[in-house]
């Protein structure tokens, strides 16, 4: 293969850094990760070490062009994805952070929060940027900053802060502090942005008492952004594609028209349906995001999130004790027909989208003298199957009601996943085929495509699409009777969840 036809994916995490080497068929050449530092001042507080968030990922990079045996005179650019709302504040002369990085699932500025809430804001922000007025996002993040930090916001408004997402700041070290910049996709989780003209908005900037001078520039995901300097990785190379991770993934798995979804099996879940270039507000509990944009055009999805997925294995496993390993709950629960009856809300958090009850717990319903621990086993594999399918429900309603179809398949990654017991009953569920990619590496695999769609390794968004492949498509097999009983059955065990 002739040179520059390889993309560099640095993959920023909320647990670790990972780079991914793909070429330019998509395909993974070779990965490297690092795990970092969770940093927990006080309950419900969580932040990140800034310096160890670059340190790692650079690592990473340097790692994978090795491990690869590519140079920096490989790549035809860079694509960066991350963990979104994460907010960062650092010094525009010394490029030192301020305060440490202010973690997407730091609750630290609820009461901010609450008080907007009460002040009946929450329509004005459902408006102007498709979010719920929540501490989840970056721009109540970034005010705790400048009004705990001594002589902050005075710096901010004598324009010597820069505030970014971890994307931001990633750019700021590559480049050496000449560039601040950030992508629409990121910059439509701070509450601070108009997704409307991806502008940022004077009056949520002023609501928010955010200073216009902190701000990074907002481009398309797919841009060429800067260039990352030869001192990193040997030689300059271009930064071509940003993108948050959920929208990255959603991109990653050529989900580019209206209608298209796909679901992040992870700790968690993560739905996001495309609603092309239409903005449309959620009646069923979910958020409107910017989808990754290629153009400057904006465009939209929907997106829910449910909070315990792969979490409730992990449960299981160091909770209950079990299964000595994660990768023993499929055969345990094989080990019989079906759940028995007995179902498993783990709300052990609370419930998310499109429930949105924060009082509810976990519980187990319907156990009789005859449940097991396999019957347990099951039940807790079918809850992540049926949050999914009560959220994708919801976004079929949303879609419809804004003059859509509903969804025809879903596109499914992240580490549950490979459960294939999971993903049948998921496809038996939803009454569609769920279909899993030969690269489950989305997330990577969007930004690779964003970087490389700026780079000039691919044309078009059709190329792309031409280029995604099925690992294996699971067809429903139960009654549509059968799957709408037990989803009856869910949401009986739902409501005893609340009412406890």
């Amino acid at each position: 293969m002739s040179s520059k036809n390889f993309i560099l994916a640095l993959d920023q995490g909320t647990s670790s850094s990972r780079s991914i080497v793909f070429d330019a068929h998509g395909r993974i050449v070779a990965m490297a990760q690092r795990e970092f530092r969770q940093i927990y001042p006080q309950p419900g507080w969580v932040e990140h070490d800034p310096n160890e968030i670059w340190e790692s990922q650079l690592a990473t990079a340097r790692d994978v062009l090795a491990t690869a045996k590519l140079t920096a005179g490989d790549l035809a650019a860079i694509g960066i994805t991350n963990q979104r709302e994460t907010t960062l504040v650092w010094n525009r002369a010394t490029g030192a952070p301020i305060h440490n990085a202010i973690v997407w699932q730091d609750r630290r500025a609820e009461p901010v929060c609450a008080e907007m809430r009460a002040r009946g804001l929450e329509p004005t922000f459902r408006e102007k940027t498709g979010l719920i007025i929540d501490a989840y996002f970056s721009g109540t993040k970034l005010q705790w900053i400048l009004d705990h930090v001594a002589g902050a916001r005075a710096a901010a408004t004598r324009g010597e802060l820069a505030f970014g997402t971890v994307d931001a700041w990633l750019m700021w070290k590559l480049t050496g502090g000449t560039l601040h910049a950030t992508d629409v996709s990121n910059a439509s989780r701070t509450m601070l942005l108009n997704v409307h003209t991806n502008q940022w908005d004077d009056e949520l900037l002023a609501l928010l008492r955010v200073p216009r001078e902190v701000l990074p520039a907002v481009h398309p995901s797919s841009h060429v952004f800067g260039h990352a300097r030869a001192e990193w990785l040997g030689a300059e190379v271009p930064i071509g594609g940003v993108a948050g991770d959920q929208q990255s993934a959603l991109f990653g798995q050529a989900c580019f028209k209206a209608g298209q979804a796909k679901n992040t099996y992870g700790t968690g879940c993560f739905l996001l349906m495309h609603t092309g270039a239409q903005f449309h507000t959620s009646a069923n509990g979910l958020i409107t995001t910017s989808a990754a944009q290629p153009h400057a055009r904006p465009e939209f999805a929907f997106e829910g999130s449910v909070f315990i997925a792969g979490a409730v294995v992990q449960w299981l496993r160091d909770g209950l004790k079990a299964i000595p390993a994660s990768s023993e709950v499929q055969s345990l629960a094989q080990s019989v027909p079906d759940s028995g009856g007995v179902m498993f809300v783990p709300a052990f958090t609370g419930l998310g989208a499109p429930y949105w009850n924060a009082d509810a717990r976990g519980a187990i319903v319907g156990l009789t003298r005859g449940s097991t621990v396999a019957h347990i086993a099951r039940a807790a594999l079918e809850s992540i199957a049926f949050q999914s399918a009560a959220l994708l429900f919801a976004m079929t309603r949303d879609a419809v009601a804004a003059g859509g179809g509903p969804v025809t398949e879903l596109r499914v990654d992240g580490g549950a996943s490979v459960n294939d017991l999971l993903m049948q009953f998921q496809a038996d569920l939803l009454g569609i085929p769920v279909v899993r990619p030969r690269v489950t590496e989305t997330t990577a695999l969007g930004a690779a495509y964003l970087a490389g769609l700026s780079g000039g390794i691919w044309r078009n968004l059709d190329e792309l699409a031409g280029q995604w492949q099925a690992e294996r498509t699971f067809h429903p097999t139960m009654p549509r009777e059968r799957a709408q009983e037990l989803m009856a059955n869910w949401e009986r065990a739902v409501r005893q969840a609340v009412a406890a």
